[in-house]
């Protein structure tokens, strides 16, 4: 372990190792920076430990059982399937373990030094690292915080007992009999929607008029669709309002347009945002760092605070709470330190919900482009009329595609179906290299795959599709 005082000097110092921290430190590395990583936890942060890859493990484990207990449609049957629940965590820790093993072997491998501990701004240009064990002192030229955010806790549901945020939900010794999900965004529905499959009888409780309120509703209202067939009950425009817990189950009051209800349920997982890490122990203030509205740190677009040679990314500042956002700005604030003209440019960024459909989207929606005065044109093409989807029985979900008509630019588009997680990256290089519909139809694509579905959306919204009449 690092150990140092006063005398030591490094030149760049990087709070916290999730999507933002370990790739600042590794760019910041490659470019000939001495670099030293703080970390409370484990490496990879919460992402890797806590969040995106073990929620993901999860839903595929489930994806996996539903399939195989599921699909006489398709000719297969399959007598008494069963979940070994232990062995599912037991694989899905093992997948964390292994991508946090591969960041500490990329660390070792670009001389990048880890500080197993918490860091303390002493000033502008000093740091306390401490640990149980153990106080460090260091100097830095330049400082990334890269802390992120933490769960939401609502006063009326305090963590604890049966009450759980997201990381205990991902960690539950077995599958819970009943679950109540404050929150219908994609955290809540991902994770409801996991223990449905399992066999959870899941009721979500969500404040807006729809699930996934952040998307267009044609795209929610599939997953609605099939929250329903799982026998989940939604209770949109609902507002928690109180619990009664015991040491077997949780009662949740909550109101519908002003009537109260009540349901109850072995477990209550609370997902209804996250809260930028900021606050408390950094000591920011001693640096000189300003934070402002809602615990965000305000950053330029070299990602440097009002402190210079201070740095901020990630879910502390201000943009949607996505670990590739802070990847990106990472990679930013490393090479702007490294003196090379970098500069964030957020012309597109995907958003993902790996719910069942999955949902994808980029750039505007028909709705953003018309409220900013674009003529609008418009490309939609079904899962359902695209060989393969059927091959893969997974029919439900299109691609829409929104184009501006004078320039003939693809601006933004939505997916909703089978693989949108992949699907979306080609759309966003689309937008990014300014392709425009003509490129997309013009480009070919391999069959029998999901990406013709693309291919057929760019055609309709050229006014001469060919997997379907054209009006």
């Amino acid at each position: 372990m690092v150990v140092g005082d006063a005398s030591v000097e490094i030149d760049v110092l990087v709070i916290g190792s999730g999507p933002g921290g370990y790739v600042a430190a590794i760019r910041a590395a490659q470019l000939g920076k001495s670099v030293l990583v703080v970390e409370k936890s484990e490496l990879g942060g919460v992402c890797l430990n806590r969040g995106c890859i073990p929620s993901k493990a999860l839903i595929s484990a489930a994806h996996h059982y539903e399939v195989a207990a599921h699909s006489e449609n398709i000719g297969i049957k399959a007598e008494n399937v069963k979940v070994d629940f232990s062995k599912v965590q037991e694989w899905k820790n093992s997948i964390v373990k292994k991508q946090s093993g591969g960041i500490g072997m990329l660390f070792k491998g670009n001389k990048i030094q880890v500080f197993n501990g918490e860091a303390l701004f002493i000033n502008e240009n000093e740091a306390r690292l401490f640990n149980d064990n153990e106080t460090a002192r260091y100097r830095f030229n330049h400082c990334i915080i890269a802390t992120g955010s933490r769960p939401i806790e609502l006063k009326a549901f305090p963590f604890g007992g049966r009450i759980l945020s997201s990381t205990e939900a991902l960690n539950l010794p077995e599958i819970p009999e009943s679950m109540i999900v404050i929150g219908g965004g994609y955290i809540g529905i991902e994770l409801g929607q996991t223990y449905a499959k399992f066999g959870t009888k899941v009721t979500v409780l969500e404040g807006s008029e729809t699930v996934l309120p952040g998307f267009e509703k044609e795209l929610s209202q599939l997953v609605a669709r099939n929250l329903k067939k799982l026998n989940v009950d939604v209770h949109t425009e609902a507002m928690a309002q109180s619990c009664e817990q015991t040491d077997k189950d949780v009662t949740v009051t909550f109101t519908v347009k002003g009537e109260e209800k009540k349901v109850t349920a072995q477990y209550v997982l609370v997902t209804v945002g996250r809260r930028p890490n900021t606050d408390g122990d950094l000591s920011l203030e001693l640096a000189g760092v300003k934070v402002g509205e809602r615990g965000l740190i305000e950053v330029n677009e070299k990602c440097q605070t009002n402190v210079p040679h201070i740095y901020a990314i990630g879910d502390i500042v201000a943009g949607p709470a996505l670990a590739h956002k802070a990847s990106y700005e990472a990679k930013v604030a490393a090479e702007s330190i490294a003196g090379l003209p970098s500069v964030v440019d957020y012309k597109c960024i995907p958003a993902v919900v790996f719910s069942d459909p999955e949902i994808a989207s980029v750039g505007w929606s028909e709705t953003e482009a018309k409220a900013k005065g674009v003529n609008v044109v418009t490309g939609k093409f079904a899962y359902g009329a695209n060989g393969r989807a059927q091959s893969m029985n997974a029919t439900d979900g299109f691609v829409k595609l929104v184009g501006d008509k004078d320039s003939g630019l693809l601006i933004g588009a939505q997916v909703v179906g089978a693989e949108a997680s992949n699907l979306i990256a080609e759309l966003t290089l689309a937008i990014e290299m300014g392709a425009t519909l003509e490129d997309i139809a013009l480009t070919i694509h391999a069959h029998p795959t999901l990406g013709e579905i693309t291919m057929d959306a760019a055609e309709v919204a050229l006014g001469h599709p060919i997997h379907i009449v054209g009006k």
